[in-house]
């Protein structure tokens, strides 16, 4: 059945799912604070409300809605990434605490938007505890180029989209540095590990990470040029500024604020996260490349642990 769908935000991600949703036959509005359409008349026939907004914008968006009203029958997906600075929260967590009425969907998964646009095949997960919610956004976006799967933990499909980001900035600083595929496989199996620890502290299900959410996405976005924060840690291990990479990518890579979040609720919490922290060292200049490999590399002597509880 076609569905009216309303997209917040026109960057690349979400142009991509417009025409991922225009593909599977459903009618797409876009709205986005520099265009010409008021968020109340973008909003008010839409059967799905899909949020692909920066995660610095998530908040301000929800509340403006919130004054406006959302009618009863609107799903409202979030395809953001990122944590929000202030609670940590995620952005399905802020939409689902603005809208306690309204089923909450996460669509996440190895979707790199410029292979999207050239429509090259691709899978993701929509994630909702209102399963008839996930199973909606699934039949509106499911075609023979984009095969979408359900299931019912969406604090997991999120947060694995959002700390794979950070993973992705230490992946481009391995191929940056030119370590060698023996070093990559071995970043990108503690990486999922140290994913896996977080999520689970979150509340999310350790079997989420091992599925398209996470794991998948963490291969896609790590192993690609096309991933903004891949190319952060590329350009970091050429030795250039945050500021210098991040102006030459004209575009915002959500890991760089994940990282600070992230660290700040792994030290409160007491989470072992020595990828994360070497990435947030190099973010904020208190190491170098070099300095931030040396550093995993003399970490105490250990029997490989593939629990999340303990590394």
């Amino acid at each position: 059945m076609t569905k009216q769908i309303t997209i917040l935000g026109t960057g690349a991600w979400g142009t991509a799912l417009g025409k991922l949703a225009e593909y599977g036959d459903n009618q797409v509005q876009f709205w986005s604070r520099r265009g010409d359409v008021s968020l109340e008349a973008a909003i008010a026939n839409a059967d799905v409300l899909l949020s692909a907004i920066s995660m610095k914008g998530v908040g301000e968006t929800a509340s403006k809605l919130q004054k406006i009203g959302l009618p009863p029958k609107t799903i409202i997906v979030t395809a953001t990434k990122g944590l929000e600075p202030s609670t940590t929260r995620t952005p399905s967590q802020i939409w689902q605490e603005a809208f306690p009425d309204h089923p909450v969907v996460v669509l996440s998964g190895p979707n790199l938007s410029k292979e999207i646009d050239k429509e090259l095949p691709a899978a993701t997960i929509a994630a909702s505890r209102d399963i008839k919610a996930a199973e909606t956004i699934q039949e509106a976006y499911s075609s023979d180029i984009f095969r979408v799967y359900t299931n019912t933990d969406p604090i997991g499909t999120e947060l694995g989209g959002t700390l794979k980001n950070v993973m992705a900035i230490a992946s481009g600083v391995c191929d940056g540095l030119d370590l060698g595929i023996n070093a990559k496989s071995a970043l990108l199996t503690r990486a999922l590990i140290e994913i896996v620890r977080v999520g689970t502290s979150m509340g999310a299900e350790a079997e989420t990470f091992w599925g398209l959410a996470g794991l998948g996405d963490l291969l896609a976005t790590c192993n690609s040029s096309l991933s903004r924060n891949y190319r952060v840690g590329f350009g970091l291990s050429q030795h250039k500024t945050l500021e210098q990479v991040l102006e030459e990518i004209q575009s915002t890579a959500e890991g760089v604020n994940t990282t600070n979040v992230l660290i700040d609720l792994a030290k409160r919490q007491g989470i072992e996260v020595p990828i994360s922290y070497q990435v947030y060292r190099l973010l904020n200049n208190q190491i170098t490349p070099e300095e931030a490999v040396a550093a995993l590399m003399e970490r105490d002597l250990k029997p490989e642990v593939i629990t999340p509880e303990e590394d």
